[in-house]
C-alpha cells in the first residue's frame, strides 16, 4: 500500500529530468533514509507509478494527485504556527490567483510566515522543499488539492498537468 513518502518521492522523481539518480542520491535529496528511499520506490513500480527504468508514469501520478490524495491523504488545518507557505500561499499559486487572509504552512522553525498548519505529507517535506524549488512548486500544488476549495483545486490541477505533460 502507497505511503505519503511515496508520493513526495514520486513527485521528487518528476523534479528531476534525468534518469533515475541511484538511491543515495534520491535519499539524501529528499532528507530520509537510503532504506526508505528503497521501499519507496518499490512500492511505487509496484502500483504502477513508475516505469521499470525507475521513471515517473506521469499520466498514472496525475490521475492518483487529481483524483486520490485529497481523500487518502486529507487534512485538516491546525493552529496558527510560523512556517513555510505551501498550497495557494506558495509558488505557484501564489502568483496566480490571490492568497487571501488565511495562509497555510507547514510548520518549521526555519519558516519566515506565520499562518495556519497544513501536516505535510512526510516531515522531509520542509527541508526537501527548500532545497529543491521545482519539488516546492510540485507539493505546494499537491496540498492545494488537499486543502483548497474548488477554484485552487482546479488552478492546481491545470498546474500540476502543465508539469507532468509528456
Amino acid at each position: 500500500m502507497l505511503q505519503p513518502l511515496d508520493i513526495v518521492l514520486g513527485l521528487k522523481l518528476v523534479s528531476i529530468d534525468r534518469p533515475f539518480p541511484g538511491y543515495e542520491d534520491l535519499a539524501s535529496g529528499v532528507g530520509i533514509a537510503l532504506s526508505s528511499a528503497h521501499r519507496s520506490v518499490q512500492r511505487l513500480h509496484q502500483a504502477g507509478l513508475l516505469t521499470p527504468a525507475l521513471r515517473p508514469l506521469n499520466p498514472a501520478l496525475l490521475e492518483l494527485l487529481v483524483y486520490g490524495v485529497r481523500y487518502v491523504y486529507y487534512v485538516k488545518p491546525g493552529a496558527l504556527t510560523r512556517g513555510i507557505p505551501t498550497a495557494h500561499a506558495a509558488p505557484p499559486l501564489s502568483e496566480l490567483m490571490d492568497g487571501g487572509a488565511d495562509t497555510p504552512v507547514w510548520p518549521d522553525p526555519k519558516g519566515s510566515v506565520r499562518g495556519y498548519a497544513v501536516m505535510p505529507l512526510h516531515k522531509a517535506v520542509p527541508t526537501a522543499a527548500l532545497n529543491d524549488p521545482k519539488l516546492y512548486e510540485l507539493l505546494a500544488l499537491v496540498d492545494a488539492l488537499r486543502i483548497g476549495r474548488a477554484r485552487e483545486r482546479k488552478i492546481a490541477q491545470d498546474e500540476l498537468e502543465k508539469r507532468l505533460a509528456p
